[in-house]
């Protein structure tokens, strides 16, 4: 590796040399089918970590998002903030105030630009490294987390190349790392109680899902509205599915996707791109150069995903038009199904013929414990209390020294579908492989149980 005095100097094009070079030999991956002959026949999963006292955590990118997890890390015991790196100096101030004030001793501050968690990861001595960077940041700063012994946490999603999915994968087999994408909505309440009562069998064997990223989001595509202004370049140069993981994990965990079931080829269909042209034509001044910009997202993109086992999942993306917020959440089983916005549930022989019940028997008889026990109280911890769910169970995890709930596996495998929908959309619809990234062990992997307190 660089030295690290000259970390902080790298060109940007040199760092990412350096970032492909960081992945298992630098592979350069065929997006065609998503599988290369270089590839190891069957995967090397990472071993479960041995149990640490205290999970010592360097934080890159403290705004919005990176700002929740670090006051939910501070509401934890066993756990360091020892680090924290942002390109905006202000924001790594006001982190190290609020590790400060929360008793722990001030972090070490990397504010050298863009390239300075390099610096972090080489430097520092960490359990794990933790980004909430925009979405093409990720990948990179996983990979120097991994190759320099530390395991990598970041927000949604895990990368946005099918390159990178692979590299993160075989870097995490190659150097025992956990390599976790924090998706918050596997712990919301709902998505939780459905997954406990697939488990339990309340649905019958399932069949199909419908789910999606459904969210009036203009302002932030056309920066009216502050943060996220890295947004804005994902809808101006992809048409696909943009935002899948939120609304396909929950299903994927239902349908026991890298564990017994395994994605197989998708399909995929964007709308014209209207919205976002048309919003800006009512939202900004008439010289504003917004006025004139040309989206290349369709309005609406529906995905269709088929699994090996044969289920079938409709995936569904809009964040271009007025329309109220759903991610559907539609698990549909032999028996019965339920759905989401507003929580709902069919199970025949249970419920009147052919009419809805709301949930409230089914949460006294299928909340999970964690949800039962420290759902009550978070109040303001950000997403009704799933973020500081999927924080505490992280932690968990590490100080006991059991695998954790999401793998690289699933990052890679929910992840990929919106380069690959963009590959379908670019071929009238073709139909598009999927990558197994578990190299066939997802036929002996054990089904995920419900996380538990």
């Amino acid at each position: 590796m660089t030295a690290k005095k000259d970390l902080s100097n790298l060109e940007r094009r040199e760092f990412m040399k350096l970032g492909a070079a960081l992945g298992a030999g630098a592979l350069l991956h065929e997006a065609a089918s998503g599988n290369n002959p270089d590839h190891a026949a069957t995967a090397k999963e990472a071993p479960v970590a041995a149990a640490v006292e205290k999970v010592r955590v360097g934080f890159v990118g403290v705004g919005g998002m990176g700002t929740n997890h670090l006051r939910n890390l501070l509401h934890l015991e066993g756990v360091d903030i020892v680090a924290v790196c942002d390109i905006v100096e202000e924001k790594v101030t006001r982190a190290q105030d609020m590790v400060e004030a929360a008793g722990q001793p001030r972090p070490v501050a990397y504010t050298r630009g863009e390239l300075d968690f390099m610096r972090l990861c080489a430097e520092e001595d960490l359990t794990l490294v933790y980004t909430a960077t925009p979405w093409e940041w990720h990948a990179q700063i996983c990979l120097a987390a991994m190759t320099s012994g530390k395991h990598a946490v970041t927000e949604v999603p895990l990368a946005v190349t099918l390159e990178d999915c692979w590299r993160l994968v075989e870097t995490s087999e190659k150097y025992g790392k956990y390599c976790i994408m924090m998706e918050n909505c596997c712990y919301g309440r709902t998505e939780m109680t459905v997954l406990n009562m697939v488990r339990q069998g309340v649905l019958g064997e399932i069949i199909h899902g419908e789910c999606g990223y459904l969210h009036d989001i203009r302002d932030i595509f056309l920066q009216i509205a502050p943060g996220r202004e890295w947004f804005q370049k994902h809808a101006l140069t992809r048409n696909g599915s943009l935002y899948t993981t939120h609304g396909l994990g929950p299903v994927a965990q239902c349908m026991n996707i890298n564990r017994g079931d395994q994605f197989d080829y998708l399909v995929s269909m964007s709308s014209p791109s209207l919205g976002l042209e048309d919003y800006a034509r009512n939202k900004v001044p008439e010289d504003d150069p917004r006025r004139s910009l040309e989206f290349a997202a369709g309005d609406v993109n529906t995905t269709l995903i088929r699994t090996h086992a044969g289920r079938s999942i409709a995936l569904v993306y809009n964040a271009h038009n007025p329309r109220p917020y759903t991610r559907i959440n539609l698990v549909q089983g032999v028996k019965g199904l339920v759905e989401g916005y507003p929580d709902r549930v069919h199970i025949e022989g249970v419920s009147p013929v052919h009419e809805w019940e709301d949930m409230d028997q089914y949460w006294e008889q299928y909340e999970p414990t964690l949800w039962r026990e420290l759902g009550r109280n978070l109040t303001g911890f950000g997403h009704g209390g799933m973020d500081y769910m999927e924080d505490y169970r992280l932690i968990k995890c590490l100080r006991e020294g059991i695998a954790p709930d999401l793998d690289v596996y699933d990052g890679a495998a929910w992840s990929c579908i919106a380069p690959l929908s963009e590959k379908s959309v670019a071929s009238r619809s073709a139909s598009v492989e999927i990558p197994d990234f578990t190299r066939g062990a997802w036929r002996t992997r054990p089904s995920l149980p419900v996380p538990e307190l």
